[in-house]
């Protein structure tokens, strides 16, 4: 580890977002460790992606795992979750008292939260602001409120500074666990139909790489970050559940593509089983309800926020995803 460098520890870096957020700051010059089980693996499965991080074994719900690899680094990335969101109810908060014990441990590292919008009531709150009151309907979203405020106490004693940067849904090339790739869109197949999740009700969107940059250029001006820091990424606002479908059927270059409904009421019959459909109806609201998210303290930090043409970024999405003519090989060469 390039010791002139500043240091990131990033938990989840095998994942969607703690991945794309470790490419941003290898991007911006900063020295990346990332954390797994299984660190050989992990290095593989990363070498085409973020070529560059230190690997160290660990386990985010051992502490000492973590206070270990968090040693000397000035910022820890949780975007860790439980494999397969399995027993989230049980495992969300251990995991970020463990952050915490370990960036108090190296001496104050600022912990980085990737914030969702379960924390809120959505039929209450259809513009978020920074200190829009949490007041969540939901199992998650009780456990997302209680997340941030553990991180908020430790920063408020001077045991840890904390960024949290809110966003709406993620898309992106590397992005698999989302409801753009797990509902809209089938992954590996060319794009023939959609499954539409909030026609006519407005929904935010979040372009993965886009926000990751927004992590580093934010982590790279530490001087402007108060010491608990909440900021909020506007990303893409469909208005009515029609620009987003438009704009795939777009960039697939056809006028349109068929549509199907999410069958809402199949989850909601299947809900009191537990697994996929219970994590379903328990969000459902927020495809009910807008939800915007008003981004004035990103801009007030960064002049404004860094957004790619929606036209480009759903290329990119479904190129990674082998969803457009060629991304096949591509996917292929990517794996190996």
């Amino acid at each position: 580890m390039d010791e002139s460098k500043r240091t990131a520890l990033v938990l989840g870096a095998t994942g969607g977002v703690g991945g794309a957020v470790a490419r941003a700051l290898l991007a911006h010059g900063w020295a990346v460790r990332g954390m797994a089980r299984d660190p050989g693996k992990a290095a593989a499965a990363a070498r085409n992606l973020a070529n560059g991080i230190e690997w160290v074994k660990g386990d985010a719900m051992v502490q000492d795992d973590v206070v270990h690899a968090a040693h000397g680094t000035d910022v820890i990335v949780h975007g860790v979750n439980p494999p397969g969101y399995r027993d989230w109810n049980k495992l969300v908060l251990p995991m970020i008292d463990n952050t915490i014990a370990a960036a108090r441990q190296a001496g104050g590292a600022r912990i980085v939260l990737p914030g969702t919008i379960y924390n809120f009531d959505p039929a209450a709150t259809p513009v978020l602001h920074e200190n829009s009151p949490q007041e969540p309907r939901s199992r998650k979203g009780a456990i997302r409120k209680e997340l941030e405020a553990r991180l908020e106490r430790a920063a408020r004693a001077g045991e840890a500074p904390a960024l949290i940067l809110r966003a709406g849904d993620f898309f992106g090339p590397h992005v698999r666990a989302s409801w753009f790739a797990q509902a809209m869109v089938a992954p590996g197949k060319p794009v023939k139909r959609l499954t539409v999740l909030n026609r006519g009700v407005g929904h935010s969107w979040a372009y993965l790489p886009d926000l990751a940059e927004t992590f580093a250029r934010l982590l790279s001006a530490p001087d402007l970050l108060r010491t608990f820091e909440r900021v909020q990424f506007e990303g893409m606002w469909d208005p009515d559940g029609h620009r987003m479908p438009e704009a795939i059927a777009a960039a697939v270059g056809r006028p349109r593509l068929l549509e199907r409904a999410f069958p809402w009421w199949l989850m909601q019959i299947a809900a009191p089983l537990g697994g996929f459909p219970r994590e379903a109806v328990d969000i459902l609201p927020f495809w009910r309800h807008p939800v915007k998210l008003d981004n004035s303290r990103l801009v007030a930090l960064l002049d404004a926020e860094p957004r790619t043409l929606l036209a480009e970024a759903l290329r990119a999405t479904l190129q990674g995803m082998g969803c457009l003519p060629g991304a096949g090989t591509a996917m292929r060469r990517l794996a190996a």
